[in-house]
């Protein structure tokens, strides 16, 4: 089974955020050879693996699954205020690049 997408996505998010395979393998509590087999599409990781490295890089599964293009930013534990000042970065970054 070759799986293209996951694997991109996880080893793009883990190179982002400078973390090697070991370093992923155990947060994850696998071996570095089965992130290995994630990120070349070998295999897919079980549902609550995938749970795992969403929580570990601030997505949603079904980014990391391909059902849609856009990152989450988790703003659990933040206050109201800051979830608007975030809010309002984000929106600042896209007028700047043209996006809205």
């Amino acid at each position: 089974m070759y799986l293209p997408d996951i694997g991109t996505k996880l080893r793009h998010l883990r190179s982002q955020r400078d973390m090697s395979q070991v370093t992923l393998a155990t947060r994850l509590g696998v071996s570095k050879s089965v992130v290995s087999s994630y990120e070349n599409g070998i295999h897919l990781p079980p549902y609550d693996v995938l749970i795992q490295m969403a929580r570990i890089f601030g997505v949603s599964t079904d980014y990391l699954l391909g059902m849609n293009s856009g990152c989450t930013i988790s703003v659990d534990g933040l206050t109201d205020t800051q979830i608007e000042a975030v809010t309002m970065i984000v929106n600042e970054l896209r007028a700047a690049r043209g996006d809205g």
